[in-house]
Order: C-alpha cells, then sequence, then structure tokens
C-alpha cells in the first residue's frame, strides 16, 4: 500500500509559505541537488522483471490483456488488439522502467554544475549549467519538486506536488507534466495530470506501478483557436509477480 504525503504545494501557492532559510542565489547547490536525486526510488541491481494483468479504460471502452516487463527493461502486451491503446500501454509500462534504473549522480550529472536561484513554496531552484545548460529544477525536502528539461527539441515542464514514501526512497503519486516550444515557451498541445498507484511486489519485491490515471487537457486547434474539455486515460496493471 502506498502512502502519499506532500511534496509541495501548488505552483500558485505563495512563496511566504516556503520552509527553512533559503540558500544565497548563487550559491553552489552540488549537494543538496545529490541529494534529492539519490532519495529518489530505484530498482536493485539485478532487477529481474515482473509481469501481470493490464487494464485500460477511457469512459465505456475497456482493454484487457497481460504483460511483462523484462530484466531488459522492454515491455511486452499481449492481448490488446487495439493499436493506439497497445502502444499507449506499452509506453506507460516502459516510461515507469526506464525511471527506475539506478545510475551513479556523477555518470548522470558530472559534467552539469547546479547553482541556486530563488525559492517559493515549490522549492529552491537550481539552475544548470554545462553539458546541461538551459535545464532548471525545485528542490524541497530531499524531493524534486519541478523539472523543466530540453529534450529532443521540445521543453517539459513537471510539477510534482505528492509523493510515495517507499522507505527506499520517493517516487512522485501526483504530478502534472506541459510540453512548450523551446524559443517561445507557448504550449505545445494541453497539459496533463497524472495521479500514479505504486505496490510492493509479493515477497518484498521492488515497487511497480499499479494504476496510472491521465487527465489531459484539450490543447491548441489545428486553426490556432482554444478547445475545451479533457480525457481521462486509466491504466492497471493486476495480479502482479516477479518472474521466475
Amino acid at each position: 500500500m502506498t502512502v502519499a504525503s506532500s511534496a509541495a504545494p501548488s505552483p500558485a501557492a505563495s512563496a511566504s509559505e516556503a520552509d527553512g532559510a533559503a540558500p544565497a542565489p548563487g550559491s553552489d547547490l552540488r549537494q543538496s541537488f545529490r541529494a534529492a536525486y539519490e532519495n529518489r526510488y530505484t530498482w536493485e541491481p539485478g532487477f529481474g522483471g515482473y509481469g501481470g494483468r493490464c487494464v485500460w479504460l477511457q469512459g465505456d471502452r475497456r482493454e484487457e490483456g497481460s504483460f511483462q516487463v523484462g530484466a531488459d527493461l522492454k515491455a511486452t502486451v499481449n492481448g490488446i488488439d487495439d493499436g493506439e491503446v497497445h502502444k499507449a500501454m506499452a509506453s506507460q509500462l516502459w516510461e515507469v522502467a526506464i525511471h527506475r534504473v539506478r545510475r551513479p549522480f556523477e555518470q548522470t550529472h558530472g559534467a552539469n554544475t547546479f547553482s541556486a536561484g530563488d525559492t517559493d513554496a515549490i522549492g529552491t531552484e537550481v539552475i544548470i549549467g554545462g553539458k546541461g545548460e538551459g535545464d532548471r529544477y525545485r528542490i524541497k525536502d530531499d524531493v524534486v519538486t519541478m523539472v523543466h528539461r530540453h529534450i529532443h527539441g521540445t521543453v517539459v515542464t513537471i510539477f510534482t506536488t505528492a509523493i510515495t514514501d517507499t522507505g527506499a526512497g520517493y517516487l512522485s503519486h501526483t504530478y502534472t507534466s506541459q510540453y512548450s516550444d523551446p524559443a517561445s515557451g507557448e504550449p505545445r498541445g494541453g497539459s496533463s495530470s497524472f495521479t500514479d498507484t505504486f505496490v510492493a511486489l509479493p515477497g518484498g519485491g521492488p515497487w511497480v506501478l499499479a494504476e496510472r490515471v491521465v487527465v489531459t487537457e484539450a490543447g491548441e486547434a489545428a486553426d490556432g483557436e482554444a478547445t475545451s474539455g479533457s480525457t481521462t486515460q486509466t491504466f492497471r496493471f493486476e495480479d502482479l509477480a516477479a518472474l521466475a
């Protein structure tokens, strides 16, 4: 069973709600960011894979099949004939798995520098220099509460508002994601809100995703006019067990 706790107030919260003494702007935050990075939950070396049933829900639609995530982190989905749903299910499994890989801090961030920006209710801004120049994060209580990264010609901004404490690191429980143009900052598509539920596999195995609810707001129409409404997709993973 997951235990969700607050990671940060909403992005609209006032700066006066920030806790603790703020680091001086421009000061080195390498160790503080490293502590938050290493506090993320990752799978132990020797991860052997797991599988179970998978269910996709959207309105009155339901698709059901089976899946496996191998030791190589590759996801296999069977029994779902709808191509788009099959792709979406496999994508969720891959995305979760790739973020559970344990990589040493220096391997991932050794070529970066970390400078303090402002501090608000969401956390202290970490301005990246070096290889990752242009990226920004916010950290609070050893949790990465905001990610602003340039990936493949676009920018993704993620705010984490609650976490699951596994006892061996944290997992994001509720968070939002928005893609935008790196030059203009204009949104690309609608924003998405995620609610993730994680469980430990039987016998004290690794924590894995049991359910993900994704609410996606409508983006801009082809003629540039704003559209309204949202769509909700639910991905469930049941009868979970480690692979033999």
